[in-house]
């Protein structure tokens, strides 16, 4: 197989264990993987671009063969720039999949020559979400075992200013 170029996008608002997973799965079986941080979120992040952006630099420093992007915009146009003709989706569910589902079709249309790859969740992270982490640290609530350590200290911080 040659040396594949895929893009791995999300929110990453932040990074969890199960990205990380995906991740450094995905890092062995691709020559590269964009991590691609979505600039312009719709889902109001807690984080700004540039911490997502440092939080998974610091969680993906030890693969050689993964660097960290942001982008907003069509991840069609996107993955065509950057020479990709393979996205990357972590599916933890039933209803994940409808959702990525239709979001493959459109890029499909939108761009033909670029597919989509949806990767099962790893068992123990099938329920974890960025979301799920972000709520059980605003109310207090240990996320030690969910997330890297310096995203710990980073939702510690976050949430003690609000």
């Amino acid at each position: 197989m040659p040396q594949q170029l895929a893009i791995y996008p999300g929110s990453f608002d932040p990074v969890t264990n199960g990205h990380l997973d995906l991740i450094q799965r995905a890092s062995k079986i691709f020559g590269h993987v964009v991590v691609a941080a979505l600039r312009h979120d719709s889902k109001d992040p807690l984080f700004t671009t540039a911490e997502r952006m440092e939080m998974l630099e610091q969680a993906t420093s030890e693969l050689p063969n993964v660097s960290v992007d942001s982008f907003d915009g069509l991840l069609v146009d996107y993955a065509r720039d950057r020479g990709a003709r393979l996205i990357l989706r972590g599916i933890r569910a039933v209803s994940d999949y409808e959702y990525e589902l239709q979001m493959a079709l459109m890029n499909r249309q939108l761009s033909s020559e670029i597919e989509t790859l949806f990767i099962p969740a790893a068992e123990q992270y099938s329920y974890l979400s960025s979301r799920i982490v972000k709520e059980v640290s605003r109310l207090g609530g240990d996320v030690s075992a969910l997330v890297p350590d310096a995203v710990v200290a980073r939702l510690r911080a976050k949430h003690s200013n609000l």
